[in-house]
């Protein structure tokens, strides 16, 4: 029989957040792998990820391994290179030593995720492994959700930006129509409030971190002053709205 790689979605956080089809997939799973960063020697952190800590709701330890990817970089491409191709071998060892691997990835796997680049690598090392996914609750959803702000009305688009692709695109975003939300925005915090104040999207616009952890913050976007904030923040400008209930339809 083929083996089996299951992305699965744990969402931003909250381990409430985690589906009941991805609590299933990863306990039915022989083993549940997990994306570190490297420590200082190169092997896995001694600190666990966001992903670890929800899928240790509901397996146990034992069948959790971490794997090292290079999550953050993106100055080297040779390293990050490297440690995709290295992640990928272990994984594949993995899938040769048990019938099912499932891999767990904050949010939802086909968006922004490590293991789209795992699934590419194992379908060149392991050729016929079945590769699928579980869908999760996304940062913006949790983000929309704790803060009130809408993300979507009638025939308004969605624009989703990461930041690291840097500022100016999401200048261009906020220029448009309809919501826009901003990921990975926390080293570029100060260009990100600038980005909204000469668009004229500061006033609604809302942004957070750590989302349902108990080091959770949401704030107005107004607030920010320009200080580095956690990588992983997440920020929503909502659409402008002024035609009343039901404008948009």
């Amino acid at each position: 029989m083929s083996s089996r790689l299951i992305g699965v979605g744990v969402g931003p956080g909250d381990p409430e957040l985690v589906t009941v089809k991805g609590v299933n997939a990863l306990r039915a799973a022989d083993v549940v792998v997990v994306p570190v960063m490297a420590a200082a020697d190169g092997t896995a952190g001694v600190e666990r990820g966001r992903a670890e800590t929800t899928v240790l709701h509901y397996v146990p330890e034992e069948k959790v391994v971490q794997v090292v990817f290079a999550l953050n970089e993106r100055s080297d491409r040779a390293r990050r290179e490297a440690a995709w191709d290295a992640a990928g071998e272990r994984v594949a060892q993995l899938l040769g030593q048990y019938g099912s691997v499932a891999f767990a990835t904050i949010g939802d796997p086909n968006v922004y995720s490590t293991f789209t680049y795992l699934a590419q690598t194992i379908g060149e090392l392991v050729p016929g492994t079945v590769v699928e996914t579980v869908p999760g609750i996304t940062a913006m959803q949790d983000l929309a959700a704790r803060s009130g702000a809408v993300l979507t009305e009638g025939t308004e688009p969605l624009t989703l930006v990461p930041v690291t692709a840097g500022s100016a695109v999401l200048k261009d975003a906020l220029a448009g129509p309809g919501t826009v939300v901003a990921y990975k925005f926390g080293r570029q915090a100060a260009e990100v409030a600038e980005a909204l104040r000469e668009t004229g999207r500061l006033a609604d616009a809302v942004w957070g971190s750590a989302l349902g952890l108990s080091e959770e913050s949401i704030r107005p976007a107004a607030e920010l002053d320009g200080e580095p904030l956690p990588y992983l923040s997440t920020l929503i400008a909502p659409a402008r709205r002024d035609g009343g209930r039901g404008g948009k339809l």
